[in-house]
């Protein structure tokens, strides 16, 4: 175990402690009081270690993810789906007349790329919540635009999911889920927001000739004013048959974003 510390970072104490909770599998026992770890139990820590400190995650949510790994009958897109929707902030429905439509327009969004989610799930929720204030602050501006945001949304889980596709171990797979999607929450917050001040110098840098529209009509500013590209149908995107991109699998799994995920 001495070693297993050394190796991980994380204390003897704290290996115990993930023993007794159940996080972390017994070692091969060859003595009364040794046991020898492997790769699996290293894998084992910082996937814990990662659900613990990126994705906040509690230890009955870390325990109750770990038991749905390697279950059987769980294809791999459903189990991803698991730790996608673990990671995934949740909010208490709304009510009332507002609330219905945008939880309306939230699903005829789906609806209208392909898509399919549950609609009492987080992601669902959150989404209607978003639509919400929106419709409230009267943003009719970006709700116009919603179907732009979709697809750009669709471009980046390609990415992601691209990017879990290359791992080969399911844990290694699921730690990506998990702090992939926070770390790329960060880049693409991040991203936007410098691409934002460009296309804002091109547009208004020039106060003699008033605000234009970009290129190419009303589409999202991009350089060119084309936004980005709906490739979901024979692009480059992540191995699945049509390149679509993740779909969340909640129909017959109890899972996601999950790059999601």
């Amino acid at each position: 175990m001495a070693e297993l510390s050394r190796t991980t970072g994380v204390s003897v104490p704290m290996i115990k402690f993930y023993l007794r909770e159940g996080l972390l599998p017994s070692g091969e026992r060859t003595s009364p009081n040794q046991a020898r770890y492997d790769q699996r139990h290293v894998r084992r820590i910082m996937l814990v270690r990662a659900l613990a400190d990126y994705a906040g995650l509690s230890i009955a949510d870390i325990r109750e993810l770990l038991a749905h790994l390697g279950e059987p009958g769980r294809s791999l897109h459903d189990q991803l789906g698991v730790a996608q929707k673990a990671v995934t902030p949740r909010r208490e429905p709304g009510e009332g007349e507002e609330w219905d439509r945008a939880e309306r327009r939230a699903r005829e969004l789906i609806e209208r790329h392909g898509w399919e989610e549950e609609p009492d799930s987080p992601a669902m929720q959150a989404v209607t919540g978003v639509l919400l204030t929106a419709e409230g602050l009267g943003y009719d501006g970006m709700l116009d635009r919603l179907d732009e945001y979709a697809r750009a949304a669709e471009l980046i889980a390609r990415a992601d999911v691209a990017a879990v596709a290359e791992r080969t171990d399911l844990e290694g797979m699921v730690e990506l889920v998990v702090v992939g999607t926070s770390l790329g929450d960060a880049l693409v917050a991040a991203l936007r927001r410098i691409a934002q001040a460009e296309v804002s110098a091109r547009l208004f840098g020039d106060d003699s000739e008033g605000p234009r529209c970009p290129e190419g009509g009303d589409g999202p500013p991009g350089g060119d004013g084309s936004g980005p590209r709906d490739d979901s149908r024979g692009g480059d995107g992540p191995p699945g048959g049509d390149g679509s991109g993740p779909r969340n699998g909640s129909r017959g799994r109890d899972g996601s974003g999950g790059g999601d995920g």
